[in-house]
């Protein structure tokens, strides 16, 4: 909106024509401008003696306002008063959301630039009557967006149930179409689709479901028999890449896919359209025997539940660990590694950077966070203070925000009785229908309930806090225990529930842990906590790294009110050796 006080630009007098495509008709978006254009002549441009001085164009739908560059074009052009009318074709092709297109006609209006459509050539969108209209006009846009979606899903939901392939035919199969003569238009529509086997794909795909019921390769192998008879995927990748250092990555993870597509046994199965494995028969030819298809899946199942021979390591951090690097402001994520690995002992693990030479011992780094989580625990002699500050914060939020909120929703209701009397002044003048009067009522009806439930919320949110206080801390107070009874890949879990990341240095020392919300809210809270007790000692034994506990070494979201109040006691983890397993 323009700035109190500023001089806005009087606007040139004229008409700046805006078009929108959407994703619906992009295959003919030439068309629909045609009609756009023709529409937005006849209604307002013949019967105006303004000349027109720009047409402003979108191919996308209008759900992304921020990514039209026509409409933003536009925008920008009337804050520079180029011209001081718009024409659309209808508020559809202005945009689907309503709250951001009647901001922007706002906004336009500001800048003594008024907004007509076509369809209503005589409807102001200023106005308080016609406004009801035009918010009229958004939603039952989005509606026949929604009911088009619910079409189309029927639509292939029902094809599916006929035996029918929706989407991109699977690799050793073709999409094909046909236009359906006027006869069949009633059962397929303008065309009917299908699939069928690709003729010089299949013979690939036999042969690799051959070698794989043979049980005598795996993935890899197979990659490399496909590989050395010159195949390769329909994309043109082949199934082993070599880069410059010989290395070879394989297409393991795509033939697997394959190898589970029932679509190749003849079956159509789809989760969405809650249609199980050997149900419905698919209207196409297989590529392979049901009964080979489910021997391979049994290979599968035979190979996974083999034990490996080879120790896994769990990596308690990896997606937590950082590398801080002396001089240099960006962080670098660490990695694990293994040497080693067949050996019994299972080999030595590492935090590392690839294709470096930097490997930091697992062991010390994951003893030091140990640590740190057991000494997140509950101080019962700071219960009292910590349960001052947390109902103190709670009164101050509630307080003095909830009046203004409340204040909010009342006008918000008040908005809607007032909408609803223009309506009705409409209704009773034969503007609007009946059946659009019923719409309407029944949602601000809901309208009403969302926001008197929200008032009702807004009495009870202080009274929730202050009551869950004793259960949140019992709550946070058992994390250090709990970690302990767990095995390592539930505390990998845990982790990631509380720490956002850590970083250390090229010697393994840990720098900081940076705590995840509400955690590091509470720890925030609890080091008011004890500065107000006027423990300076207490205050370094609750930090969980070298320094003190400020907002700096423990970042996170900002404050939430509604979180419970913890504080954090025990002695700091001691540094890091750079021992061993």
């Amino acid at each position: 909106m323009a700035k109190r006080g500023k001089t806005l630009p009087s606007p040139q007098s004229g008409w700046a024509v805006y078009l929108r495509t959407s994703d619906k008709e992009a295959q003919n978006p030439a068309n629909s401008q045609g009609r756009q254009r023709s529409a937005i002549r006849r209604a307002l441009l013949e019967t105006s003696d303004l000349p027109v001085i720009g047409e402003y164009i979108d191919n996308l739908t209008g759900r992304v306002s921020d990514r039209r560059e026509g409409y933003q074009r536009l925008l920008h052009d009337a804050r520079s008063g180029k011209f001081s009318h718009v024409a659309v074709e209808n508020a559809e092709r202005f945009g689907r959301n309503d709250a951001e297109a009647l901001s922007a006609i706002d906004e336009l209006h500001a800048f003594a630039v008024a907004v007509r459509f076509a369809d209503y050539p005589d409807l102001d969108p200023i106005d308080a009557d016609d406004r009801i209209m035009v918010s009229l006009s958004f939603t039952l846009a989005r509606r026949e967006s929604m009911k088009t979606s619910q079409r189309v899903r029927g639509g292939m939901i029902t094809k599916l149930e006929r035996g029918g392939h929706i989407g991109f035919a699977p690799d050793g199969y073709l999409n094909l179409e046909r236009r359906t003569p006027s006869s069949e238009k009633l059962d397929y529509g303008r065309y009917d689709r299908w699939i069928e086997p690709d003729p010089e794909r299949r013979v690939i795909w036999r042969f690799a479901w051959d070698l794989l019921l043979s049980n005598r390769y795996t993935l890899e192998e197979i990659c490399e028999e496909l590989h050395a008879r010159g195949y390769r995927l329909r994309s043109g990748r082949p199934f082993v890449q070599i880069d410059a250092k010989g290395n070879r990555t394989y297409a393991s993870n795509t033939l697997s896919k394959i190898f589970h597509n029932w679509t190749y046994a003849g079956w159509v199965v789809s989760e969405e359209a809650n249609i199980p494995p050997k149900t419905v028969r698919g209207n196409w030819e297989p590529l392979i025997g049901t009964d080979e298809f489910e021997h391979g899946l049994a290979i599968f199942q035979e190979r996974n539940n083999k034990p490996n021979p080879q120790h896994k390591h769990v990596y308690l951090l990896t997606g937590l660990l950082y590398l801080q690097l002396p001089d240099e402001s960006r962080l670098i994520r660490l990695t694990g590694s293994t040497s080693n690995s067949s050996r019994e002992s299972g080999g030595t693990s590492y935090y590392c950077v690839k294709s470096s030479s930097i490997n930091l011992q697992c062991q010390p780094i994951d003893t030091h966070v140990a640590a740190a989580m057991q000494a997140i625990q509950v101080d019962p002699a700071l219960i009292p203070a910590i349960r001052k500050y947390y109902t103190d914060e709670v009164v101050h939020q509630m307080g003095h925000s909830t009046p203004t909120e409340r204040q909010g929703l009342g006008t918000a209701l008040k908005a809607i009785d007032e909408e609803e009397a223009r309506a009705l002044r409409l209704f009773v003048a034969g503007k609007i229908t009946e059946s659009v009067w019923d719409g309407l009522w029944r949602e601000w009806e809901d309208r009403r309930r969302t926001l008197r439930e929200n008032l009702d919320a807004a009495e009870r949110s202080s009274d929730y806090h202050i009551e869950n206080l004793d259960a949140a801390l019992h709550m946070i107070s058992r994390i250090g225990v709990l970690y302990h009874q767990l095995e390592r890949p539930q505390q990998k879990k845990l982790l990631r529930e509380v720490i956002d990341r850590i970083v250390v240095d090229a010697e393994g020392t840990v720098l900081r842990i940076d705590l995840l919300p509400p955690f590091a809210y509470l720890h925030n809270l609890a080091c008011k906590t004890q500065l107000e007790a006027g423990s300076e000692a207490e205050q370094t034994k609750t930090s969980l790294e070298a320094g003190s506990c400020s907002t700096s070494t423990f970042r996170g979201a900002p404050m939430e009110i509604r979180t419970p109040v913890l504080a954090l006691k025990g002695p700091r983890p001691g540094p890091l050796d750079d021992g061993g397993d």
